[in-house]
C-alpha cells in the first residue's frame, strides 16, 4: 500500500510535526487519525488500522503529536493537540478536497478531535470515530470527559471493547443514548487495545469504520 510521509506546521511557537499519508487507488473518504497517549503515530495498531482501511478505500492521514515529535514524556496540554488536530484536517481538506473528510483516533487522540469539534464554530468533518474512547481514568468511572460530546451536531462512531478499563460499559452507552447522532459498536472481550486473546480485531475495526462511512 501506497505511504507517503510529509511534515505539517502547526503554528510558529509549536512548529511542525510529522504525519503519513496511506492511501489507496479510487479512495472513497480521507480519515485524520490521531494516536493515543502512550503511542506514536507508526505504533503497529496504527499502522495496521492504515493499512485494514486502505483495503476498504479510505485514505488515513494519521500524525504525530507535538509531544511524541519531541520524544517528550508527557501529552501536549488540550491547546496545544486541538491545534495540532486542526492543522492536519486542514491540511488534508487541502489534499484532497473532492473527498468526505472524517476525524477521529485511539483513546487520547479521538478524545482531542472531538474537543476541537465542539470548541469550533465549524469544520470540514463529516464524523468522528473513536478507537476506544478514554471515558475516565481507571478505577474511576465517571462520564464527566463526555461533556462536550454533546454540544457536537456531526455523526459519531464510539468502537469500545467489553473489558475497557477507560470506559465502563454501562456509561459509554448511557452517553451514547443521549447522543441522537452516535452510533456505538461494541467488541467482546476486549481491552483499551482491542486486545481480546489471539483474535486480531483491526480487521473489523477498519470494516465498521468504513461500513459506517458508506452509510452517511
Amino acid at each position: 500500500m501506497a505511504e507517503k510521509k510529509i511534515s505539517i506546521a502547526v503554528s510558529t511557537t509549536i512548529g511542525k510535526v510529522s504525519a503519513r499519508i496511506t492511501a489507496p487507488p479510487k479512495p472513497k473518504a480521507v480519515l485524520v487519525l490521531a494516536h493515543g497517549a502512550g503511542a506514536n503515530m507508526d505504533h503497529p495498531f496504527m499502522k495496521s488500522l492504515a493499512d485494514e482501511l486502505a483495503l476498504h478505500k479510505v485514505i488515513t492521514v494519521r500524525f504525530n503529536f507535538p509531544f511524541m515529535e519531541n520524544k517528550k514524556g508527557r501529552p501536549d496540554p488540550p491547546a496545544i493537540a486541538i491545534k495540532t488536530v486542526e492543522a492536519v484536517a486542514t491540511k488534508a481538506k487541502k489534499l484532497y478536497p473532492k473527498l468526505p473528510l472524517f476525524g477521529g483516533g485511539k483513546s487520547f487522540g479521538g478524545r482531542m478531535t472531538s474537543q476541537w469539534v465542539s470548541g469550533s464554530e465549524s469544520t470540514a468533518l463529516k464524523g468522528l470515530v473513536f478507537y476506544g474512547f478514554p471515558l475516565h481514568a481507571p478505577g474511576a468511572p465517571s462520564a464527566d470527559r463526555a461533556e462536550h460530546l454533546y454540544t457536537i451536531t456531526a455523526p459519531l462512531l464510539f468502537l469500545q471493547g467489553t473489558r475497557d478499563a477507560l470506559a465502563d460499559l454501562s456509561l459509554i452507552k448511557g452517553v451514547c443514548k443521549r447522543i441522537k447522532t452516535s452510533t456505538l459498536v461494541t467488541f467482546e472481550k476486549a481491552d483499551h487495545s482491542f486486545k481480546a486473546g489471539k483474535e486480531n480485531l483491526i480487521p473489523k475495526l477498519a470494516a465498521v469504520t468504513a461500513e459506517w462511512m458508506q452509510g452517511l
